[in-house]
Order: C-alpha cells, then structure tokens, then sequence
C-alpha cells in the first residue's frame, strides 16, 4: 500500500515535474490573450474542469472582477466551493481526502505557468501543447498518455470536449540494427462535443486564463509601463526642444 501511494504521489505532480524529454519536443506557439472574453471562458473551464483536483489558493473570487466579471456573475457561475466572494479558490476535493486516496494533494495551479516557464523557457506553450496532446493508451492505468508528458499520471479531463486521439508510431532504424518507435503524429478518431478549431481555441483560453492567474497585475503593470515610456518620450522632445530655443543666438 505504501508502494502504491509513493506511485500516485508521483503521478499526480504532472504539471511540476519536467523530465529531459520535454525539451526535446517541439511545442506548439499558444495563442495567449488577455481580452476580457477569453478570459472569463478560460476561468470557466478552469472552474469546471480544473478546481475539482487543482486549486488556486493564491487567487481569490473576487480577483475576477479585474477580468470583467461582476460579483453576482462571479457567485452565480464560478463560485462552488463556497459563498463568500473574498475567499480563495481552493480545490474542492478535501485535501485530507486527496492525501488518503493518493498518497498527495494534486499541485496547486497559481503560478503553473511561470513555474514552467522557469524550467523550459515556454510555460504558455508547454501548458497549450500538454492540454491538446492526450491520447488513449490502454497500457496506462487512466487509459491517457500524453505526447509531450509521457506516461503521465493525470487522465484527460477534458476529452468530452477534444474527443478521442489515438497516436500513430513510426519504427525507426539507427543503421546499426536498432529500432525504436518514435511518436509520428496524433489522429483525431472519435469526435468530441467541440470540432477541433473550437477545442484549441478553448484551450487558448483556458491557459491565457492559467498566465493570468500567476499574475493578474501584469495588464495594469504593462499599461503603466506604456504610459510611463511615453510621458518620458514626451519630455525627452520638450527638453530637446527647449536646448534648441536656449541655445539658438550662440554660435
């Protein structure tokens, strides 16, 4: 019992833990956005699919009023776990639970997306392409895998929305008798409830949602910054302006 628990611990850090192949991948741009709809659809879906094992304690409820929400849309639609609008987005699995059936609490989600991008230079990207490379594999205890986290331990949360994927190998040969099978692309065998344009673009949302949440002062702090250089561009042209009046009659 003790080996099996240590099993699921491990299998549970997915998101944290990156392994030597996950550089070797190539991973797909993430079409990140901070408009205010994709936002909200990202914080739905992260509410719905994600809350249920990952919580988010750094960020509270009534955060998403930055991302356009009102407090009544908040309660009325995001708010599951509890009825005060200040508290924190915790997971609603009990955590005491999560440890005795698991071994381990799954991760808290509030920097995800800055902790990977510390490890692999790309945490949008990598959080697009993990969200939209599971397939099936009946070899896993889930019945997933994912092709850039391989024999990874979460199932697919979101397969009624993707549907189906199955993974077609290549074999190949070093030239020196050796064979190895190499993961050549993903197909699409059984549709989910959105076509695959409406799927990546919610997985857009929702990891714009996840780049948000590790930082949901950087809008404020970007238009600051853009204001700041242009008042500075504004006075570097009335000082240039002024030495030229003030210096005009000497030659």
């Amino acid at each position: 019992m003790k080996f099996l628990r240590s099993l699921a611990a491990a299998t549970l850090m997915l998101p944290l833990l990156a392994t030597a192949s996950d550089v070797e991948i190539k991973l797909d741009k993430a079409p990140v956005s901070f408009d205010q709809k994709a936002l909200q659809h990202g914080a739905k879906l992260f509410v719905n699919y994600c809350l249920n094992c990952h919580g988010a304690s750094s960020l509270r409820y009534n955060r998403l009023r930055d991302i356009g929400l009102t407090e009544d849309q908040i309660r009325d639609n995001l708010m599951f776990t509890t009825d005060k609008i200040g508290d924190q987005m915790k997971v609603a699995l009990p955590r005491d639970d999560a440890k005795n059936w698991f071994g381990a609490a799954p991760p808290d989600l509030s920097v995800i997306a800055r902790a990977r991008a510390s490890e692999l230079g790309s945490g949008p990207d990598w959080l697009y392409s993990y969200l939209r490379g599971f397939y099936r594999d009946a070899e896993r205890p889930t019945g997933w895998n994912n092709r850039v986290f391989d024999n990874v331990g979460m199932p697919h949360v979101l397969w009624e929305l993707q549907g189906d994927q199955v993974a077609r190998f290549v074999t190949e040969d070093d030239g020196h008798g050796n064979k190895t099978k190499r993961l050549d692309k993903l197909e699409l065998v059984k549709p989910g409830v959105m076509s695959p344009a409406e799927y990546d673009q919610s997985v857009a949302d929702l990891v714009s949602f996840l780049v948000w949440m590790g930082e949901p002062a950087q809008n404020t702090r970007k238009q600051i910054g853009y204001a700041v250089i242009g008042v500075l561009i504004v006075l570097g042209l009335l000082s240039y302006a002024m030495k030229k009046a003030f210096w005009k009659d000497i030659h």
